[in-house]
C-alpha cells in the first residue's frame, strides 16, 4: 500500500509563488500581489504538498466546485503558470481547456497579463498571443489555451491540464483526449474548476458524483482531490448564512451586497431563481426555467384546517414509481376556494443507500421528518404499498383516484382484493389533454395563494423541480426538463385536480385559474 507524506517545503514553494510573482492587473487591487484566499491556500498546499513514497505528487486530479465570482479563473491562471515555470517538468505541456475559444482564452489572458506585469516573468516567458501560447525556453515547456473543438486533435502529451467551467463541456471527448495524453508523464496534474450545472448526463456531473462519493467516504481514490463548496438542495436559498457557506470568498472576492441584489432579482423572477442557486449557491439545479414561483409556493404554507376537511370531496392522484424510486399519492380537497393537498410518498429503504451526496442526505432528511415512508427491501413492495393505500383511501373517503395505467395492473388488482371498488380508480394517460387545464390552474392558484400544502418538504422539492413542456396548440404538461430529479408528487396532484374538474362542474372554486397563468 502506498505511503503518503506532506512536503512542507513544496507546499510553501507553491503557495509563495502566487504573491511573489503574480499581481492583480485590474480592479481596485490592480498592482497588488496575488494573496491567496484561505480556501485557495489550502487547495494549493494540499495539491502540491502531499507526496507519494517515490516523491511524486499524491494527487493527479483536483475537482473543485465553487460559485461564480469567487476568483476561480485568476486562481487557475496562477496554477497554469506555476506548472509552466516552477514545477520542474522538462518539456511540459500545459493546457487550459474550456467549451469555447473565448472561454479558453480567458484563463490564458489572465496568465499573460500576470507575466507582463512582473519583470522576472517577462524575462523567462515568451508570449505568442496570436496562437494563445506561452513558452518557457529554459525548460522547453509551453502553455496553450484550447477549446472543445480541439478534441479531435492528436499529439497532446499533457503535464498540466486546467479545465475551466467543466459543466459547460458539450461532450466528454476533450476531457478523455487530454486525460489519456498524460500517461507518459511522471506526475501529471488535472485541475477541473467549475460552477455547478444542469446536465446530469455530463462529464462534469459524473465527476461531481465521484467527488461526493469520496467526500462521503463511500469510495477511496488517493489520486483524486475533491473540493465542493455549495448549498444542499433542502437549504433556504434566501438565507444569508447559506450564502456564506457556499461562497468561501464572501466579503473578499464577492460582496454580500452583490448577492443581496441578485437574490432580490430571483425573488421577483422565478426564471432567475435557478440561475441564482446555480451560479451563486453552486447547486445542481433541476432545470433552467422553473414554472412554479417558489416564494409564492412558500406563501401557501398555512396549516390545513383538518376540521373543514371532513365534509369536502376528496380526489386522488397516484403516480407509481419504477421499483427503486418514489411513489406518490396526492389527495386534493377544495375548501373555501383553496386546494388542500395531502401528499404521501414511499421509497424502498435499501435503494437509498446507493445514492450519492446531497441526494442521499436530502432523502434521509425527508424520511426523518416523516415526509417519505421507507418501505422494506430494495424495491417497492406491492403488497405493503397496497395495504397502506387501502388504509389511506378508506380513511379519506376518496371519490375517485386517477392513476397512470403504465405498469399499474398488478397494484390495482391488489387494491380490489382488499375491498376497494374498481370504479374508485380511473386511468389517466400522461398526455397534454390530461394535464393542460389542471396544470394551468394549479400554477395560477399558487400565484393567488389558493394552495395549502402544510409545508410538506418533499412536495416543495418536487415543485422546485417542475418545468413544463408545451405543444403546438399551447397546451402544457409537467416536465423535468433535463433534470434527473423527481416531480411525482406534482404529477399526482395534477391528476387529482383533473378528476375534480371533470367530476364537479364548479370551476369557480379554482380561484385564479387561467388569467393568472403566465410563462
Amino acid at each position: 500500500m502506498a505511503e503518503f507524506w506532506f512536503d512542507d517545503e513544496a507546499a510553501e514553494r507553491a503557495e509563495n509563488f502566487f504573491p511573489l510573482f503574480l499581481k492583480h492587473y485590474q480592479g481596485p487591487k490592480a498592482g497588488e500581489p496575488f494573496e491567496l484566499l484561505e480556501w485557495q491556500r489550502c487547495v494549493i498546499r494540499d495539491i502540491f504538498g502531499w507526496k507519494r513514497d517515490d516523491g511524486t505528487r499524491k494527487y493527479r486530479t483536483a475537482y473543485i466546485e465553487v460559485p461564480r465570482k469567487n476568483g476561480k479563473s485568476f486562481f487557475c491562471a496562477g496554477i497554469a503558470l506555476y506548472l509552466l515555470i516552477a514545477d520542474g517538468e522538462h518539456g511540459g505541456q500545459i493546457y487550459s481547456a474550456a467549451t469555447t475559444r473565448e472561454q479558453a482564452a480567458l484563463v490564458y489572458q489572465m496568465a499573460a497579463a500576470c507575466v507582463r506585469a512582473d519583470e522576472d516573468l517577462r524575462q523567462c516567458v515568451k508570449i505568442r498571443d496570436s496562437v494563445k501560447r506561452m513558452m518557457h525556453p529554459k525548460s522547453e515547456s509551453f502553455y496553450r489555451a484550447i477549446a472543445a473543438d480541439a478534441a479531435g486533435s492528436h499529439g497532446f502529451n499533457a503535464h498540466g491540464i486546467i479545465f475551466d467551467e467543466l459543466h459547460a463541456q458539450p461532450t466528454r471527448e476533450l476531457w478523455d483526449v487530454l486525460q489519456t495524453s498524460t500517461g507518459a508523464r511522471r506526475q501529471p496534474l488535472t485541475v477541473a474548476i467549475t460552477t455547478a450545472g444542469h446536465d446530469r448526463n455530463s462529464i462534469c456531473y459524473e465527476l461531481h458524483n465521484y467527488a461526493m462519493s469520496i467526500i462521503n467516504e463511500m469510495h477511496v481514490d488517493d489520486s483524486f482531490y475533491p473540493v465542493i463548496f455549495g448549498a444542499a438542495p433542502h437549504e433556504d436559498w434566501t438565507d444569508e448564512t447559506v450564502w456564506a457557506t457556499a461562497n468561501p470568498s464572501l466579503g473578499q472576492a464577492i460582496s454580500i451586497d452583490y448577492l443581496r441584489t441578485e437574490a432580490e432579482k430571483a425573488k421577483t423572477n422565478p426564471a432567475y431563481e435557478n440561475t441564482f442557486r446555480n451560479l451563486h449557491l453552486n447547486q445542481w439545479t433541476e432545470q433552467q426555467k422553473r414554472i412554479i414561483p417558489m416564494h409564492k409556493w412558500d406563501e401557501c404554507s398555512d396549516e390545513i384546517d383538518t376540521d373543514k376537511l371532513q365534509d369536502a370531496d376528496c380526489y386522488g392522484g397516484l403516480d407509481l414509481s419504477s421499483t427503486r424510486d418514489i411513489t406518490a399519492l396526492s389527495l386534493v380537497r377544495m375548501v373555501d376556494g383553496n386546494a388542500m393537498i395531502e401528499p404521501h410518498f414511499w421509497m424502498p429503504e435499501e435503494s437509498i443507500e446507493g445514492r450519492l451526496g446531497y441526494e442521499r442526505g436530502t432523502i434521509e432528511r425527508f424520511i426523518e421528518l416523516g415526509h417519505i415512508e421507507a418501505t422494506p427491501g430494495s424495491e417497492i413492495d406491492a403488497i405493503y404499498l397496497a395495504d397502506r393505500l387501502t388504509e389511506i383511501l378508506t380513511e379519506s373517503n376518496a371519490i375517485c383516484v386517477g392513476y397512470d395505467p403504465w405498469n399499474a395492473t398488478a397494484l390495482i388488482q391488489l387494491l380490489a382484493e382488499r375491498g376497494l371498488p374498481e370504479k374508485l380508480f380511473k386511468k389517466l394517460p400522461q398526455t397534454f389533454s390530461t394535464y393542460n387545464e389542471p396544470f394551468k390552474r394549479f400554477v395560477g392558484m399558487v400565484a393567488a395563494g389558493k394552495i395549502r400544502h402544510n409545508q410538506n418538504q418533499v412536495l416543495r422539492w418536487m415543485a422546485s423541480n417542475t418545468a413544463h413542456r408545451e405543444d403546438a396548440s399551447g397546451n402544457i404538461r409537467p416536465d423535468k426538463g433535463r433534470s434527473a430529479e423527481k416531480i411525482d408528487g406534482i404529477c399526482a396532484t395534477l391528476m387529482a385536480m383533473s378528476l375534480q374538474i371533470t367530476n364537479v362542474n364548479e370551476s369557480s372554486d379554482f380561484v385564479g385559474s387561467g388569467s393568472l397563468f403566465t410563462l
